[in-house]
């Protein structure tokens, strides 16, 4: 039985990090679905489905490098929700320092609570990726600063688009 994993996120924009987390996650996993948050609550810099298109072109040469099957999915609710809907038994979240981890243990707990038979994983950024949120590079980007160093040409491209909507 293939093993299916649910990385769920804003990817607003992705990043290295969720980057480093995707291919990492892709050697757990037969099939990988990225969940792309769109939250009623929330408004992001980049609509969901540009948002979606970027993932799908920057995750190919993962993808076709591990074998894995990668897709991209939107939701709304709850991702433990989301992860059942598309038949997960994991649901994989990348950590960067002590404070992601303490919010990421509650937030398993209370999924696994949820729905006993989905387990969270937890990836530790690689040394490279830590410091990346993309919060930080939305802000840095809005203040004119590079953010080269942060995410991939083809999502600093859509920034660009992005905030010239702005």
């Amino acid at each position: 039985m293939a093993r299916t994993g649910f990385y769920p996120g804003s990817f607003d924009p992705v990043t290295y990090g969720h980057l480093d987390i995707i291919a990492r996650a892709a050697r757990l996993v037969d099939k990988l679905v990225l969940g792309v948050g769109v939250h009623h609550g929330k408004q992001a810099l980049i609509d969901a489905e540009t948002r979606i298109n970027l993932l799908e072109n920057v995750i190919r040469p993962i993808a076709e490098h591990t074998g894995v099957k990668i897709t991209v999915a939107t939701f709304d609710g709850l991702a433990v929700d989301a992860a059942r809907r598309h038949h997960a038994g994991l649901i994989i979240r990348g950590l960067r320092d002590a404070s992601d981890f303490d919010y990421e243990v509650q937030m398993g707990q209370m999924n696994g609570a949820m729905a006993p038979d989905i387990e969270t994983v937890f990836l530790a950024a690689s040394p490279a990726t830590r410091m990346i949120a993309s919060s930080l590079v939305k802000q840095i980007a809005k203040m004119g600063g590079d953010i080269t160093l942060f995410i991939p040409k083809e999502a600093q491209d859509v920034m660009a688009a992005a905030l010239k909507r702005l």
